[in-house]
């Protein structure tokens, strides 16, 4: 049925009001998904949300690897860890747990914490609610039923933190953790002298490092340089006296 000329039918009417009240719910619900992965640039997180960059005590330094477990290359970084009696945390991605669940429990046997990094090192931003939900809970329960340990931590690929990804961090009681600094360790032209110089000028007591103990979402071959650098690092910390272990433990003598 077509409207008289000059008569406006109900439904139309309604649509017309409606259409700005869904343009601005629209433009609220992609505010809520983007503004969190404001948080990885280190500036403006230490600024506003000093929590997320690890939050360990005075005197001491967290030092956690992105990316394993990897068979190739995790279990040197675990040798160098046992040789200096230093234990770390491990954001594992499902997939590559799920291939290699011995290192996985390897891991755990040698004293070290496991945390969520994601199913697959992808961007967030791209993932929808339900998408992430998905992702980070299947990381979760894969990684408690490898370990035998429910993990407390999460970090998410490239520090892009999302509304959706911290929803469902709530929900699956896991603490979103970004860092102090990193190596810059899984560039082709990476060393091991570039990832130490990199990392102790960003950080200072109650700092949290970030490495990677696979290359399997960067240069091969760049996790060598993360490993020649790491002896040298932890006798710097040594050096300004301060004391190296996992998240949840540096986190734990705070309280």
């Amino acid at each position: 049925m077509r409207p008289h000329p000059g008569v406006a039918l109900p439904w139309a009417s309604a649509l017309h009001r409606a259409g700005p009240v869904l343009r601005t719910a629209a433009v609220s619900l992609a505010a809520a998904q983007v503004a969190p992965a404001l948080t990885a640039l280190p500036g403006l997180r230490s600024w506003c949300l000093p929590g997320l960059n690890g939050g360990v005590g005075s005197g001491r330094v967290a030092l956690t690897f992105d990316d394993g477990p990897d068979p190739e290359s995790t279990p040197w970084f675990l040798a160098v860890l046992a040789e200096h009696s230093v234990r770390a945390t491990f954001f594992v991605l499902g997939s590559m747990l799920e291939r290699s669940p011995d290192l996985g429990r390897r891991i755990v046997a040698a004293g070290h914490e496991v945390g969520v990094h994601g199913w697959e090192h992808r961007n967030l931003l791209l993932r929808g609610p339900v998408a992430t939900w998905r992702e980070l809970s299947r990381t979760r329960d894969l990684v408690t039923a490898v370990t035998g340990r429910r993990p407390l931590f999460f970090r998410p690929p490239y520090g892009v933190l999302t509304g959706a990804a911290l929803l469902a961090a709530r929900r699956l009681d896991l603490r979103p953790v970004l860092w102090t600094c990193w190596g810059r360790d899984w560039t082709r032209t990476a060393t091991g002298d570039s990832v130490h110089d990199t990392v102790r000028a960003g950080l200072g007591s109650g700092g949290t490092i970030l490495l990677h103990d696979s290359d399997c979402t960067a240069a091969p071959g760049a996790w060598r340089s993360s490993l020649a650098a790491l002896p040298r690092l932890l006798a710097h910390c040594r050096r300004q006296g301060w004391a190296v272990g996992p998240l949840g433990e540096q986190r734990a003598l705070d309280r």
